[in-house]
């Protein structure tokens, strides 16, 4: 597999200062006192292609940053690819109104690329957008390896309370939603950030992919509620406990509770709602 750092590294024909993840803009703010006017952080969202072997599959509004992360990512969890090592080269290029991450993939994937006939037209906020037919929705998930010793319930809240102080992107704009992976104690190892919550998920996917890290062990916080499409993407590859700040839909709770994966939501400091598999937890005074 291609060193996606590397190719997060700017190729010569992409210009990654004219794609910054925000820009300060003038803005008017009223408040008791009056108004005032100042610059402000926005985040920026711009179409990205995702490019597979020269044909264009997907394409989404997602924050121009870790873009190789959100391209291999969106490939495992979505089932293009199945390994990391499938996926040869990746290239980010400047397209007409937006970005193309252009991936050289192995022809066997490719191949069953094509076979599926999907297009997929992303947006920030949905998660199924293009799916041509129902049996598209459901795929088959690999059984998740049960991690050797409980959860405790206070490494979550400890997760809590480190994760907004990494999201810098929101702290600037107030706009994005951010993935998370932590360690059993609770102490976040890596963080990815996007204005689309599928997006974010995918990067932080994408992210640990390529890492030695134990997925069996820690567990996925997401700042947003969990939708089918994030359970199916989390125990896709192989993570077995995903915790959202808001409600998961019913749909993807009996999707986790089939999948073998610990769901829980409405996480608020010491705070929590389990759905699924709760005897994997072990509950903190």
């Amino acid at each position: 597999m291609t060193d996606l750092s590397c190719a997060l590294g700017a190729p010569d024909d992409f210009d990654t200062a004219h794609w910054p993840a925000s820009t300060p803009l003038p803005v008017l703010r009223l408040d008791g006192n009056g108004a005032s006017r100042y610059l402000d952080d926005v985040v920026e969202e711009v179409p990205v292609a995702l490019v597979y072997n020269g044909i264009s599959h997907a394409v989404m509004l997602a924050t121009p940053a870790e873009l190789p992360d959100l391209a291999l990512g969106f490939s495992l969890s979505e089932g293009i690819l199945t390994h990391p090592a499938e996926l040869y080269d990746l290239e980010c290029r400047a397209g007409a109104g937006g970005i193309e991450v252009h991936l050289e993939i192995a022809s066997s994937r490719f191949m069953a690329l094509k076979e599926r006939r999907r297009t997929l037209a992303g947006r920030t906020g949905c998660g199924l957008c293009g799916v041509d037919s129902l049996a598209a929705v459901a795929r088959p998930l690999p059984p998740l390896r049960v991690r050797t010793a409980p959860l405790n319930t206070f490494a979550i809240g400890a997760a809590l309370a480190e994760m907004p102080g990494l999201q810098r992107l929101w702290e600037s704009t107030g706009a994005v939603h951010a993935a998370a992976w932590a360690d059993p104690t609770g102490r976040i190892l890596a963080l990815r950030e996007d204005v689309g919550r599928h997006n974010a998920l995918d990067k932080l996917l994408g992210h640990l992919a390529q890492g030695s890290y134990d997925l069996a062990s820690g567990f996925v916080l997401v700042s947003s509620r969990a939708s089918y499409e994030m359970v199916q993407k989390t125990a896709s590859q192989g993570l077995n406990c995903l915790v959202a700040v808001s409600a998961p839909s019913a749909l993807a709770v009996r999707l986790a509770q089939d999948a073998g994966l610990t769901l829980a939501g409405f996480a608020r400091g010491r705070r929590l709602v389990v759905y699924t598999h709760e005897e994997r937890l072990q509950f903190s005074a």
